[in-house]
């Protein structure tokens, strides 16, 4: 199994920069495509970004295409999600997911606790 822990969410400006981690530990993370999902009061939880096991592939949701950027570092055993040009409704709790597998074909059972980004306006 593998155990994820997100951090660097926090409070930012309109248009600001945040990048958040996705620590891993128990097993590789080479092993796993990674994933981060978002969820807002209310709203059901959200794809936001994945990456297949090497980098090599990127996915990403409508809402942050050419704004926020995964990557991964398996050296580290870590991923990423690089947020820029951040709006108000960016705001959210994201989550770290690891799905077995090479390439990326939707969330695995594997969740981190999450980390709250708010985007004031």
């Amino acid at each position: 199994q593998v155990q994820l822990v997100e951090s660097g969410g926090g409070l930012v400006q309109a248009g600001g920069s945040l990048r958040l981690s996705c620590a891993a530990s128990g097993r590789t993370l080479s092993s796993y495509a990674m994933g981060w999902f978002r969820q807002a009061p209310g709203k059901e939880r959200e794809f936001v970004a994945a990456v297949s096991w090497n980098g090599g592939r990127t996915y990403y949701g409508d809402s942050v295409k050419g704004r926020f950027t995964i990557s991964r570092d398996n050296a580290k055993n870590t991923a990423y999600l690089q947020m820029n040009s951040l709006k108000p409704e960016d705001t959210a709790v994201y989550y770290c997911n690891a799905a077995e597998g090479r390439l990326w074909s939707g969330p695995g059972g594997y969740w981190g606790q999450g980390t709250q980004v708010t985007v004031s306006s």
